[in-house]
């Protein structure tokens, strides 16, 4: 089995939770996973080592990072060469709703269109509301956010919106991509 990347942006640490655990999940399926911080130049380096390459993106105050804009724009080429995906992370993604499945899905539009890539498997899970990390203008913003989305207004606490399960599946999809590419990708090297 071949070597996975997965790259991430993370501001409060619920998008770096999300990778490590698809990382576990592939690693379950026989793949040598390297997780890095986009900000971290060892990521930039890893792309170019890596048999299929995954990048994550947190959504704050309705955009994604602009980290991972720059990762994806300084190594598109590399990450295009070979099996790869794309998944975000939000409150949107937490909701049941029209609404909220329209604003999830803008904001993929959004990425793939200011990025320039166009990642072959995508997707969108619901994040955290980490009250304890945020300042006190963050913390009031977010608050009223929460307010009208999940109600969960109670900044004594955390909130955690995460559906492992869905989060797992993923994985487990990106892995049988990967294996449905062997030999075909990084340039024809054997996954």
């Amino acid at each position: 089995m071949g070597t996975i990347l997965v790259a991430y942006g993370s501001r409060e640490g619920q998008t770096e939770k999300i990778a490590e655990r698809i990382a576990m999940a592939l690693a379950a399926h026989g793949y040598d996973v390297r997780t890095e911080s986009v900000t971290d130049d060892a990521a930039g380096e890893a792309v170019a080592d890596a048999d299929a390459v995954l990048v994550g993106s947190p959504i704050h105050m309705g955009a994604h990072s602009k980290q991972v804009y720059a990762f994806v724009r300084e190594h598109r080429d590399d990450i295009e060469a070979r099996p790869n995906g794309f998944f975000q992370v939000s409150l949107s993604s937490a909701l049941d709703d029209e609404d909220a499945r329209a604003e999830v899905a803008t904001y993929i539009d959004e990425f793939v269109e200011e990025s320039g890539w166009h990642p072959e498997r995508m997707a969108a899970f619901g994040g955290a509301l980490r009250y304890s990390e945020y300042g006190f203008l963050t913390r009031m913003v977010m608050k009223r956010i929460a307010k009208g989305a999940t109600g969960d207004t109670d900044t004594s606490r955390d909130y955690e919106y995460t559906d492992w399960d869905e989060v797992e599946t993923f994985a487990a999809d990106f892995a049988d991509f990967v294996d449905s590419t062997a030999g075909t990708a990084a340039g024809g090297a054997a996954v």
